[in-house]
């Protein structure tokens, strides 16, 4: 909640959000699932790190949900850049719009 760039991180969570759900302007809050711990590392990701091509790498202790999984493989297509996540159990590479792990997750 005390993060310097709180701000610029839910802004960009936002337009993901929009670009993933094709939402209108009228609901700008974001659903809970939005806050989840890779959602965010993205969106600042995103806001912080030159597009110069190197893959994002996020790294977490627990398994990434279904809806976060889903999500994570529009956005590699969206922002057209190589995700890589390790959850407790595997290494998903998102590209494109697919997941490495054939959607095993």
């Amino acid at each position: 909640n005390c993060h310097s760039q709180k701000e610029g991180i839910y802004k960009e969570l936002r337009r993901l959000r929009k670009l993933v759900e094709n939402c209108d302007d009228k609901d700008d809050e974001l659903p809970p699932g939005w806050y989840h711990s890779e959602r965010l590392a993205i969106a600042f990701g995103l806001i912080s790190c030159p597009n110069n091509g190197a893959p994002f790498i996020i790294t977490k202790n627990t398994r990434i949900c279904t809806d976060c999984h889903t999500t994570f493989k529009f956005i590699s297509k969206i922002v057209r850049k190589k995700i890589i996540l390790r959850d407790d159990i595997r290494f998903h590479h998102f590209e494109d719009g697919i997941c490495s792990c054939s959607d095993f997750c």
